[in-house]
C-alpha cells in the first residue's frame, strides 16, 4: 500500500533517544529516516515520482534539525534514490528495473535454501568430491607439521627488523615471478638439498602446491587435455585438474610407482602428475627405470611432467632421494614444492621450479592472473633461510618425527602384529595403514572422528574404485610424543569392532 506522506510515514518509523532508557541506543536520526525512506522506496510504499517536502519544512513537521533531514537527502540523492529538479524540488527517482522476460521454471533459490542446485556441474563435482576437512589438527592429522615448535622467537626478530626497515616495495605488489632474493635463496637450497638443477630465475614463488598447479595447467593446457595422475593420489590433485576441464586419467601403483599399461602409453596425455620421491599417500618411491621411462616418454609425445616433491624432507634412516627434474636433460618437468610441511601451513608460500625457456611466461602469467603474493613475508622466509634457520628446523624436526613414527609403529605392532600392513613408515609426516578387504575404513574413520580423533579413509584417495583398498592415513608429526600410544589405543578399538 502506498502512502503520500512522508511525515505520517517517518512519525511511525523513527525512534528517539528519550533519556528513559539509557541502555537502549538508538540510530542517529538522519541515519533512521535515510534508512526508512531507502526501505519505502525498494518496497515502492513510496511511489516514484513523489514530491518530498523541503528539508527546512520536512524539518519543522517533525521537529528536529533542518542538519539531520539534509544528510538523509543528500546520501539519497548520492545513492540515485533521490533526485532533485531545478526551481521544483525533490522528487524520489524511478528505480524500478526494465521488464524482465518470466523465466520459464521456478528460480532455484526458492526450491533449493542449500544453494546447491545453483552450482555448475564443474562445481557440484568439485564440491561432491571435496577432500578438504574443517578439522586441521591434532591425531592423526596427516601432512601437518608441528607448528608448536615452530622458532617463533628467530622468525618475530627478522619480522621486526623488517618492519623498521619500512620498505615500500616489500608492502605493494611484487615483482613477477616473486621476490628475487627468496627465489636465489630456494635456488640455492635445491640444488644442494634436492639435486635440482635451476638458476633463481627459473623459481617462481607461488602461494603453494594448488596454485602452481592451477598456473601450470593454465599457461601449458587447454580444455579437455588428460594428465595421467597416481591412483591413489592427493585429492587436492584431481580437484584442480577437474576444475580446469582437465581429464585425470588413473595409473596404479606397486612397488616401483606409477605402472604404465600398454593402453595409457598408447594415449600420450598433456601431463603426468607425479611424487616420485615420496608417493602421496602410500609413501614408495619410484625406481630409477620407471623415473628413466617417464622422461623419455615425455619428451617423446611433448608431455608434461609435474613433479610434487611432497615432503621429501623428512626421510628417516638415508638421506633425501634426489628429485627427478635433477634427471631430466629435454626440459619437461615442473618441479612444485611448498613451505607448509617444512615450515607451517599458515605461512601459504610455496614454489615451482619450470625450464628456463618458460621462466618469463611463468612470472608474467602468475602476476597476471593473481598479482605477486605476500612480499614481506617472502622477505622474511629468505631471510630465515640465507642464515641458516631452514635447515635448523629441518634437521630438529627430523629427529623428533622419527621418534614419533617409532611410537606409533610401535603401538600398531603392540595391538595387531603382523596382521596388519604398513607402508610409507619410511619418510613423511604420515604412514598407511592397510585393512583386510571388505573392512569399512568410511565407518572407522566417522567414529575415529566422533571420539575426537582424524584417521582420514584410504578408499577415498582412488579415483578407481574397483582397484581401491581400504586403509587409514595416520599423521603423528602434529601429536606430542606422549599422547600418541593413548591416541592410538582408541583408534585401534574402533579399528578391531570393524575388524573382518
Amino acid at each position: 500500500m502506498r502512502i503520500v506522506s512522508l511525515t505520517d510515514f517517518l512519525l511511525m518509523r523513527i525512534e528517539r533517544n528519550t533519556g528513559d532508557s539509557p541502555a537502549t541506543v538508538r540510530a542517529p536520526l538522519n541515519r533512521q529516516i535515510y534508512q526508512a525512506v531507502r526501505e519505502a522506496i525498494l518496497t515502492q510504499v513510496l511511489p516514484a515520482g513523489l514530491k518530498l517536502p523541503s528539508s527546512r519544512d520536512l524539518a519543522r513537521e517533525l521537529d528536529i534539525s533542518r542538519n539531520t533531514v539534509t544528510y538523509a537527502y543528500e546520501q539519497l540523492i548520492a545513492e540515485g534514490y533521490l533526485e532533485t529538479r531545478a526551481g521544483s524540488g525533490t522528487f524520489i527517482a524511478d528505480t524500478a528495473p526494465d521488464q524482465i522476460p518470466e523465466a520459464g521454471h521456478t528460480p532455484h533459490h526458492l526450491t533449493d535454501p542449500s544453494g546447491q542446485s545453483e552450482l555448475s556441474a564443474r562445481g557440484a563435482q568439485l564440491i561432491g568430491q571435496a577432500g578438504v576437512s574443517d578439522l586441521q589438527w591434532g591425531a592423526f592429522m596427516p601432512g601437518v607439521p608441528d607448528v608448536t615448535l615452530f622458532p617463533n622467537k628467530i622468525w618475530s626478530r627478522i619480522q621486526n627488523k623488517h618492519w623498521r626497515r619500512s620498505r615500500i616495495d616489500h608492502l605493494t605488489y611484487g615483482q613477477p615471478g616473486g621476490y628475487m632474493p627468496l627465489r636465489e635463496a630456494v635456488a640455492d637450497y635445491l640444488r644442494v638439498a634436492r639435486s635440482v638443477n635451476c638458476t633463481a630465475s627459473q623459481v617462481i614463488i607461488t602461494a603453494g602446491i594448488h596454485q602452481s598447479l592451477d598456473v601450470v595447467v593454465k599457461l601449458l593446457g587447454e580444455h579437455g587435455d588428460s594428465a595421467w595422475v597416481e591412483d591413489p593420489c592427493y585429492w587436492g590433485t584431481r580437484s584442480v585438474l577437474n576444475s580446469l576441464g582437465i581429464k585425470p586419467i588413473p595409473i596404479p601403483l606397486d612397488s616401483e610407482g606409477m605402472r604404465m599399461r600398454l593402453a595409457n602409453l598408447r594415449q600420450p596425455p598433456r601431463f603426468i602428475c607425479t611424487t616420485p620421491s615420496h608417493q602421496y599417500p602410500m609413501g614408495m618411491v619410484m625406481s630409477l627405470s620407471r623415473r628413466r621411462m617417464l622422461l623419455e616418454y615425455a619428451a617423446t609425445h611433448k608431455a608434461w611432467i609435474i613433479e610434487d616433491d611432497y615432503d621429501s624432507e623428512f626421510r628417516y634412516g638415508s638421506r633425501p632421494l634426489a628429485s627427478l627434474q635433477g634427471t631430466d636433460t629435454h626440459g619437461r618437468v615442473l618441479y612444485m614444492g611448498t613451505f607448509s610441511k617444512t615450515m607451517f601451513p599458515g605461512l601459504r608460500i610455496g614454489f615451482m621450479v619450470v625450464p628456463e625457456a618458460l621462466s618469463g611466461a611463468f612470472s608474467t602469467g602468475i602476476s597476471e592472473l593473481y598479482r605477486n603474493n605476500q612480499v614481506f613475508l617472502q622477505a622474511v622466509m629468505a631471510d630465515f633461510m640465507t642464515e641458516g634457520h631452514f635447515a635448523s628446523q629441518i634437521r630438529r624436526m627430523r629427529v623428533l618425527y622419527a621418534e614419533r613414527l617409532q611410537q606409533l609403529q610401535e603401538a600398531i605392532a603392540d595391538h595387531f602384529g603382523d596382521s596388519i600392513t604398513i607402508t610409507g613408515g619410511e619418510a613423511g609426516l604420515h604412514l598407511a595403514l592397510g585393512l583386510p578387504t571388505g573392512c569399512d575404513d568410511m565407518a572407522i574413520s566417522q567414529e575415529a572422528r566422533a571420539a575426537g580423533l582424524v584417521a582420514r579413509p584410504l578408499s577415498r584417495y582412488y579415483m578407481n574404485r574397483k582397484f581401491s583398498q581400504p586403509g587409514l592415513l595416520l599423521g603423528y608429526a602434529c601429536v606430542p610424543t606422549e599422547q600418541i600410544r593413548p591416541a592410538f589405543d582408541k583408534l585401534a578399538k574402533i579399528i578391531k569392532a570393524h575388524w573382518k
